[in-house]
């Protein structure tokens, strides 16, 4: 690819990096660019960044040939589709045909989908072109992104797009990474309980999870159908909400109906912040206030017990049974403990020997006990209680969503000992919540710190099914932090 920078004789003052949906689109259709430039340009990126880890495998040969065919289609006069030109990459535990799905773990290697996952097949149909499947925390169990499995040599796990001393975190970690560094303009990744929110907040890109049920969950590797769901990753808001439409055929509103804004502050997820978190989010939320947006503090004191006694069982146990499920549905002719056998991460080989396939947990008085009984309570009592919680804070205090750090700390550092249990229980605690009741959240970036200079993030999150006012939400949040995150593309 040596030759790429003659192909792409783009203007100078256009940039790519941070480029939207409708920036690359209006290129195309203005014969400013062609699709197969578009392919040049972003391989390009990829290849000079390969030390990051972000894809597993990629088809340069797949995605020149897919824009030659909308370069003609376009030279044809046919009306443009709404991804025209728009480069994809797709976590790799979501099936695309043509591509080994791993969902980065050695024993699936080989397995070979046939069909395309409804999500992904939705976007390629409006002219998305796929450039490989992303890397991502073992079998996505998982919020570091180090991966032991999957990883160029010498450099192990995927690595933040900002600085790669430090974790991209997951499990959706290169879907972020290709996003934040610049090497494709839109990902998809999967959230079952940070996983698309987390690694957008610290490589700073907008991640959007969906009430759970919004987007079909075939073809993707599960964790738990309860909580599962895909969820998009890009520079902007407005190219979350294209993306939403087309996987979804719905519309949303052009604005939020109240006025004004009324977003809840809980102080479970305000506590303990790290200093840089703190300070950015501060900021953010004294900007919020100058425009007029409500900020209202709310009390949720049952959130975190009811939320410890959905969260562990529920993964636990559907993490053993909708994989089982998962592996003969898809005719993969492997069993679970063959794939158990072959982890590579040390974090996941010892959850699945511990806790999956035993179905046992550790209780608070650090006994093992089975996970059974403790997974019908938290889907009949804890689950619909937890919700309930929700539903009542929202409804007393008129609030539109709650709004907290998506990270109570930035990136930590890269090494061996980053996935142990304390680092996963802070990077998760304040996503966690949201996810057990399969509520949508929306992450977007609000700067950096201002030592570390690495990303922060603020996540708003609504009650189920309450996607379309989130996302409004997040346009307005947007164009008031427009200050902490100047765009980059001028023409």
């Amino acid at each position: 690819m040596s030759n790429m920078k003659e192909k792409v004789a783009l203007d100078q003052r256009i940039h790519l990096d941070k480029a939207t949906i409708n920036e690359i689109t209006a290129l195309v259709v203005e014969r400013k660019i062609s699709c197969e430039q578009l392919v040049y340009h972003y391989f390009e990126k990829i290849d000079a960044q390969q030390s990051l880890n972000a894809f597993i495998s990629l088809d340069y040969a797949g995605a020149l040939r897919q824009a030659q065919f909308w370069d003609q289609y376009i030279a044809e006069g046919k009306p443009c589709p709404a991804l025209i030109g728009v480069l994809l990459a797709v976590k790799d535990n979501i099936h695309v045909a043509g591509f080994s799905n791993t969902a980065g773990t050695p024993a699936l290697t080989r397995f070979r989908p046939k069909a395309t996952a409804p999500v992904i097949q939705a976007l390629i149909d409006q002219g998305a072109i796929v450039v490989g499947k992303a890397n991502m925390h073992e079998l996505a169990f998982g919020v570091t992104g180090y991966n032991t499995a999957m990883h160029i040599e010498g450099v192990i796990g995927t690595r933040n797009a900002a600085n790669p001393l430090y974790i991209a975190g997951g499990s959706s970690s290169g879907s972020a990474v290709a996003v934040a560094a610049g090497m494709v303009p839109i990902a998809i990744g999967t959230d079952t309980g940070a996983s698309v929110r987390l690694p957008s907040a610290l490589n700073g890109c907008v991640g959007f999870r969906p009430t759970v049920g919004r987007y079909a969950q075939e073809s993707i590797t599960p964790i738990s159908h309860t909580r599962d769901t895909a969820g998009p990753m890009a520079h902007s808001v407005s190219d979350i909400i294209l993306i939403d439409q087309l996987i979804t055929k719905q519309q949303i509103p052009a604005s939020i109906s109240t006025q004004p804004i009324r977003l809840g502050i809980c102080t479970y997820f305000w506590d303990n912040l790290q200093e840089e978190v703190q300070q950015q989010a501060d900021q953010a939320l004294q900007l919020l206030k100058n425009a007029g947006i409500e900020i209202i503090s709310v009390e949720m004191p049952e959130l975190e017990q009811l939320n410890h006694r959905i969260s562990f069982p529920v993964v636990i146990y559907e993490g053993k049974y909708d994989l089982i499920e998962y592996l003969k549905k898809h005719e993969i002719g492997i069993d679970i403990d063959a794939i158990v056998e072959q982890i590579s991460s040390p974090d996941v080989q010892q959850l699945f020997k511990q806790n999956i396939l035993p179905e046992l947990i550790v209780d608070e008085t650090g006994h093992s006990v089975a996970v059974e009984p403790l997974y019908q309570n938290a889907i009949t009592m804890a689950r619909p209680q937890l919700l309930s919680l929700y539903e009542q804070t929202f409804c007393e205090h008129q609030l539109n969503a709650l709004i907290f750090p998506t990270s109570a700390i930035v990136a930590p550092l890269v090494d061996e000992h980053v996935s142990s249990i304390e680092n996963f229980q802070r990077l998760i605690r304040n996503t966690d919540p949201g996810s057990n009741i399969g509520l949508p959240g929306l992450s977007l970036p609000i700067g950096c710190g201002t030592k570390s200079k690495l990303p922060v993030g603020l996540e708003i999150d609504g009650l189920p099914n309450m996607d379309h006012e989130i996302l409004a939400i997040g346009q307005v949040l947007e164009q008031i932090f427009s200050v902490l995150n100047p765009h980059h593309l001028t023409e």
